[in-house]
């Protein structure tokens, strides 16, 4: 019987999740499989978020790419705590009822980020149903405080969802943030299962709200493959951020963080990644990652490069045409 626990904490990591049987972890495939992180830019990341006392969805969210990211001294900050309040089946970060927000945390999100040299960053938050804005300000201000601290720095924010959150969105706009990102997750028939907090079609109403406050402002979202959808709603979920003028779609393959959680029901080979990749280019996204260890904020500041360039070819084509 798996015990999903948090050994710093004797408290369950997901106590929603403690009694429920276990499920089968299929073997991960030779594609899947990654090295464990041991490099001198690994410990030096590593020591940097602790000495500032910061969270990061590498640790927390458990991603299998922290050793290659961190050796490379890219992380993605985590704000607002390392609790979220929602409880979504294929998430390793941990559940319950947070603590008060920090108002140091964004100026130390700004100094580390200087510290580690970073030209593009990525700042994600757990979601704060607990606050009446859902913690808007509190990104808000940690956008601001890394621009003070790093003029040139180019920011990314992947957000929650804002549900029931009037005036939230605005306010994560209005400190513009170059990229803005909100993960759909999966399929629309899967959220119940996967993801029972959220709801598909507010989701994708945040997108394209962003693109309605600041037409200039490249959009983001992500889905992941193996938690049981069909291709053809993988296809569906494209037509839909499409229509919502999305710029930037990431695909990648879920992995089953403990026993616990919802069950890998398969492993979709990189050849199937590489084919949803044409097909989403087809369809008129500017730039997609997809790859089975593809995350959010993978690759994120050369991701980030290309993505202004697709958007100049585009805009230079346009005129061709006229």
């Amino acid at each position: 019987m798996t015990v999903v626990l948090d050994l710093t904490n004797p408290r369950p990591r997901h106590p929603e999740k403690a009694h429920r049987p276990d499920t089968e972890q299929p073997p991960k495939p030779a594609w899947i499989r990654v090295k464990a992180p041991v490099s001198p830019g690994y410990a030096d990341t590593h020591a940097l978020m602790r000495a500032n006392g910061l969270h990061t969805v590498c640790e927390e969210a458990g991603c299998p790419n922290i050793g290659e990211c961190w050796e490379k001294k890219h992380a993605t900050f985590m704000i607002m705590g390392d609790t979220c309040t929602r409880a979504c089946a294929f998430c390793n970060v941990k559940t319950g009822l947070p603590a008060a927000l920090d108002p140091a945390e964004p100026q130390r999100v700004g100094e580390a980020t200087a510290k580690l040299g970073l030209a593009h960053i990525v700042v994600t938050s757990v979601d704060r149903d607990d606050l009446a804005d859902g913690g808007a300000r509190h990104i808000a201000d940690t956008i601001r405080a890394i621009r003070a601290a790093c003029p040139s720095t180019t920011i990314e924010v992947l957000t929650p969802d804002f549900l029931r959150k009037d005036g939230a969105l605005e306010i994560v706009v209005e400190a513009k943030p170059d990229v803005f990102n909100h993960n759909l997750e999966t399929v629309p028939s899967r959220y119940l299962t996967v993801r029972p907090g959220a709801r598909y079609f507010h989701s994708l109403r945040l997108l394209q709200r962003v693109k309605e406050l600041d037409p200039t402002m490249f959009t983001k979202s992500g889905i992941m493959l193996g938690l049981g959808e069909e291709r053809n709603e993988v296809l569906q979920v494209m037509d839909d951020l499409r229509s919502a003028d999305v710029d930037f779609l990431t695909v990648g393959q879920y992995l089953q963080p403990t026993r616990k959680h919802t069950q890998v029901v398969r492993f979709a080979p990189p050849e199937e990644f590489e084919a949803l990749k044409t097909v989403a280019y087809a369809k008129g996204f500017l730039m997609v990652a997809a790859s089975p260890l593809t995350r959010s904020s993978h690759h994120a500041g050369e991701d980030f490069a290309r993505l202004k360039a697709a958007r100049e070819n585009a805009a230079v084509n346009a005129g061709r045409d006229r």
